[in-house]
């Protein structure tokens, strides 16, 4: 061993030289891939790292069978000595005049195999490199299958593939069927056969789902599939006509959720997808009339839809009660609720649930005119409930309302209305001129613990001032509307703005500009402010114009006290 070698880097930065006799007389009968691993190889061999050969065909994107295959080719042009083949070790000779001259195969032996490969590639209008025909004879030369066989293959693949035919995808399909033992005539004819069946059923496929390219080999694994599970043809054609446009593999997602059922007829599969088609359609409808979005519809189709057709619900009665969901703030969940209480109660066809809906909307106009009186109520089943009791009770709406106004100042208005209201419904009282004097509004007051009056007082004085505020903010917004309808103000404060954020760019990044950016932003400022004058508004018309300036309408102070703008009661 020398008592030096190169460095890792050295070697890393070093070239690999590649005589001219492998690029004059070589290179042009090899195909890429051979190309590649040879210089590769040539590479590796300066290289002091282990480098096996099944990492070499890993990093070219190649098999290890096709790797050794390669430096059998090398070997056979006296380029390489293939020391051993399991695990492949080569070793590199070189290119001189003496060895290395290519040894094609005896054309004699494959004369009528390339006259009749020619004519297809004519008739077809294409055309092959010498290398890949090199590459073709070199595949019969190493396997079985028989030279007509393979012309069957050239066949079918050209008119699969059209313009895009290539030798690599003869040689691929050829060899697939060399691994499946049918090398004959025969046994090639009677495969290729099933698949032009199969194209025939692809192609409808592909028309029904808006594909416009021809089949390859990869579509028909999707084909075999379905037929291997028992699918009907027109099973699949149903699947794709109800989806009209999309993949392969969304189709297989459809099948496999027919196969899921265990439906593969035809029949059953189109009496399936209708009923499906229409349990998404309400899905859609009632997210639309809820006002929720729904990306994926059939885990609600399955949970819900699926459930509320077949209890007797059509489409109408379901965006009815949406409808009525919407108003009350619900969600596919709580919708279902409702629909299993109506069904127990029997509310099932459409003039029920048409009854069942006006009589809601007629409890939730009701349930507003209380709030008129008592505030803001949450719109929920148990308020609507008990307004549908009260009426039950034969109370009007007058009672009703009279009720809402003794219970204005209330913690909890509809609990205390349930109490007045069941207490002259013991009374027998039907006439608000004969309601009992005991319960005046002033007797209602007892209903509230101290907590609850503070809380009512605080939210009172929120109220009072968030107004105020509202009111000044609603000033300097109309000022500001009137200014920017002003096409001149528009421009102005466009530059303005784009100045002060020039302005502090140039303060970090190039203090140097700064000047120039300080007198364009002066400028625009100047014109803003004539631009103003002409419509005879301020800058400050554009600050909300606060009715107390000590604490700005928030009724603190700056130290945290209360202010004393709000106002006494009785005043």
């Amino acid at each position: 061993m020398s008592f030096s070698a190169f460095s890792k880097e050295f070697t890393s930065n070093a070239c690999t030289s590649v005589e001219n006799p492998f690029i004059t007389k070589y290179l042009p009968h090899a195909d890429g891939d051979a190309v590649r691993a040879y210089l590769y190889g040539l590479y590796l061999c300066q290289c002091k790292e282990e480098f096996d050969a099944a990492s070499a065909a890993k990093l070219l994107g190649i098999t290890l069978d096709r790797l050794k295959e390669i430096f059998s080719f090398w070997e056979e042009c006296d380029l390489v000595h293939v020391l051993s083949r399991d695990p492949l070790y080569v070793e590199y000779l070189p290119v001189s005049s003496a060895v290395g001259k290519p040894k094609p195969l005896r054309p004699e032996k494959y004369a009528e195999f390339n006259r009749e490969l020619y004519k297809q590639l004519q008739k077809a209008g294409r055309d092959l490199r010498p290398y890949e025909m090199q590459r073709i004879l070199e595949f019969l030369e190493n396997n079985q299958m028989e030279p007509q066989a393979f012309l069957l293959v050239s066949e079918y693949c050209m008119k699969k593939d059209g313009e895009k035919l290539t030798a690599s995808h003869m040689l691929n399909k050829a060899a697939k069927l060399c691994r499946e033992q049918k090398f004959t005539y025969e046994q090639v004819e009677r495969e290729l056969a099933d698949f032009n069946v199969h194209e025939r059923e692809l192609g409808k496929i592909f028309t029904l789902l808006g594909i416009d390219r021809k089949p390859q080999e990869q579509d028909y694994d999707f084909f075999a599939k379905w037929a291997g599970a028992g699918m009907e043809t027109g099973a699949v054609y149903a699947c794709a006509e109800t989806l009209k446009h999309g993949s392969l593999s969304t189709l297989d997602s459809l099948v496999g959720e027919l196969r899921e059922r265990e439906i593969v007829t035809e029949t059953e599969a189109r009496d399936y997808l209708a009923q499906r088609e229409e349990r998404t359609k309400i899905v859609y409808k009632v997210a639309k009339r809820l006002g929720i979005k729904v990306q994926n519809p059939r885990p609600y189709s399955e949970e819900y839809a699926e459930k509320w057709l077949e209890r007797g619900y059509d489409g109408e009665s379901l965006t009815l009660l949406a409808g009525l969901g919407l108003k009350l703030g619900y969600g596919f969940p709580e919708l279902d609720s409702l629909l299993d209480r109506l069904y127990a109660e029997g509310v099932v066809d459409g003039d029920g649930v048409r009854a069942y809906c006006a009589a809601r909307d007629a409890d939730l106009r009701l349930l507003q005119k209380i709030q008129s009186h008592c505030g803001v109520l949450r719109k929920t089943q148990s308020a609507l409930d008990m307004i549908a009791a009260w009426r039950s009770w034969n109370f009007s709406e007058a009672m009703i309302l009279e009720a809402a106004k003794r219970s204005a100042n209330a913690a909890a208005a509809l609990p205390y209305m349930n109490k007045l209201l069941s207490e002259w419904k013991r009374a027998g009282v039907s006439s608000p001129e004969f309601i009992p004097e005991r319960t005046a509004p002033a007797e209602k007051r007892d209903y509230r613990s101290e907590a609850a009056i503070a809380a009512d007082e605080r939210g009172e004085r929120e109220r009072y001032y968030s107004a105020l505020r509202e009111k000044a903010a609603a000033g300097a917004e109309r000022a500001r509307k009137t200014a920017e309808k002003d096409e001149d103000f528009r421009k102005a404060e466009a530059e303005v703005r784009k100045g002060e954020i020039e302005l502090a760019k140039a303060e970090v990044f190039s203090p140097e500009a700064r000047g120039k950016v300080e007198e364009k932003l002066t400028r625009a400022r100047a014109a803003r402010a004539a631009a103003l004058e002409k419509l005879h508004l301020t800058e400050s018309d554009f600050l909300p114009v606060y009715r107390c300036k000590k604490c700005s309408d928030t009724g603190f102070l700056p130290d945290g006290r209360m202010c004393g703008c709000y106002p006494k009661r009785g005043t």
